[in-house]
């Protein structure tokens, strides 16, 4: 992929749900709500503070996120849909726990 996010802006790919609840029920694509869970595609190199600090992102590629309902625009790149926000619309960053990565 060829695209670059400018200062603050983050591109970020959905992850989707799951398609089932734990009852076991399937849920329609019309009743599902868009995923506010991500994974970092691409990071911008940062920007300026108040007294002209440069501020490096504290997310980086291949993290995954949560973010607001609304937070992002959503864009088309290379025919998959993405998302571009600003790092500030980010809520956390999920981290691995250390069963998980053993897994893994």
């Amino acid at each position: 992929m060829h695209f670059r996010p400018l200062h603050d802006r983050v591109l970020v790919r959905r992850i989707e749900a799951e398609e089932k609840t734990a009852g076991g029920i399937i849920i329609p694509d019309t009743a599902k709500e868009k995923p506010m869970e991500g994974e970092v595609v691409a990071v911008g190199p940062g920007t300026r503070d108040e007294t002209g600090k440069f501020v490096e992102l504290g997310v980086q590629a291949g993290d995954r996120i949560l973010f607001g309902k609304w937070s992002g625009t959503e864009v088309r790149i290379e025919g998959e849909d993405l998302l571009i926000m600003k790092e500030s619309d980010i809520l956390g960053v999920i981290e691995a726990t250390a069963e998980l990565k053993r897994a893994a």
